[in-house]
């Protein structure tokens, strides 16, 4: 149970099929730029109906509202724009990458996700498939369903910019070349010269964490002929209400001013993995895979990791 919300925001977002034509200005410029490269833009075209017929269904749902149920709707570019309201119920029709997006601008709003596209959405973080949206609807606007509380990251400077993740932290070189810094955790730090330092989330532990230990754990197994390895890309994956972060350096490098021990481990609430950075220029910190939106951390620059107080409000159990 939760409060009951006195209003329902509907987040979408555009398919691909409308961010070509939006770029070339018409339907056949976007398919003459998709089939010269040699990609089939009848892909394209069922993606974008797929999430249409979703939406039209979403749509179709707002009967189960009370009556007097005010409603709003917003694409994803909008929502850096957007304040939501306290008692907001916040309804995300999918991907997955929209959930990603909306959590770092919710505070303690309950956030409904559907999934318009189960043959093509891994759905990790949609619950509900599209065409339960009126039982589902009906219940949460009157604050009735099971609401798991994801942990979220954050990375705070020390010139006083933040930012939070859902799924993971990227510090770092843009462009993800050398980068140098010193790393200090729980008393013990270290000069490291690497691709950069990933801290993920339990909600992240699926996706760029797994994929370094799944790459990590096959080198392992080519070099020892081996299928048997003390350690695996699930061993990696934790809940994602559990209150830690788990941080990996990317391809550390060992030489006589760098080094290569302190290159795994847990951030536990109360604990914060202090990173200063080394970089002469283009270094950078961003969330949850989106580059262009990121703090600029080049020489002298602290940043201090840790398990955020927000967390992600999201209904599992209608």
């Amino acid at each position: 149970m939760f409060p009951p919300p006195d209003k329902v925001v509907f987040v979408t977002k555009k398919t691909p099929l409308e961010e070509l034509i939006e770029r070339h200005n018409s339907r056949e410029q976007a398919r003459f730029y998709v089939e010269a490269r040699g990609a089939t833009f009848a892909r394209y075209e069922a993606e974008h109906d797929a999430y249409q017929q979703a939406l039209e269904t979403l749509k179709k749902a707002l009967t189960a509202l009370p009556n007097g149920m005010r409603t709003q709707w917003i694409e994803r570019e909008f929502l850096p724009q957007f304040s939501f309201g306290e008692r907001d119920l916040v309804v995300a029709l999918g991907p997955d990458g929209l959930v990603v997006n909306i959590a770092k601008y919710l505070n303690n709003q309950t956030l409904v996700a559907f999934n318009p596209d189960p043959a093509r959405n891994n759905g990790t973080l949609l619950p509900f498939a599209v065409w339960l949206a009126e039982p589902v609807l009906r219940r949460a606007s009157r604050g009735q369903g099971t609401v798991s509380q994801l942990t979220m990251a954050q990375c705070s400077l020390n010139d006083g910019q933040q930012i939070l993740a859902l799924n993971d932290l990227f510090l770092g070189r843009r462009g993800h070349a050398s980068a140098r810094y010193e790393l200090k955790l729980n008393g013990r730090k270290e000069n490291q010269s690497s691709s950069g330092i990933i801290v993920s989330t339990g909600a992240g532990s699926t996706g760029w964490l797994s994929s370094i230990v799944a790459g990590a754990v096959r080198v392992m197994q080519a070099n020892t002929l081996s299928d048997e390895t003390p350690f695996s890309a699930q061993d990696a994956r934790f809940g994602w209400s559990e209150k830690r972060l788990q941080y990996a350096v990317r391809e550390p490098f060992k030489s006589k001013t760098s080094g290569d021990e302190l290159v795994w481990g847990r951030i536990e609430e109360g604990q914060h993995l202090e990173v200063t950075s080394q970089i002469p220029q283009e270094g950078a910190i961003f969330s949850d895979g989106i580059e262009n939106d990121y703090l600029e951390w080049n020489i002298g620059s602290i940043a201090k990791v840790s398990v955020a107080e927000r967390k992600l409000h999201l209904l599992t159990a209608a």
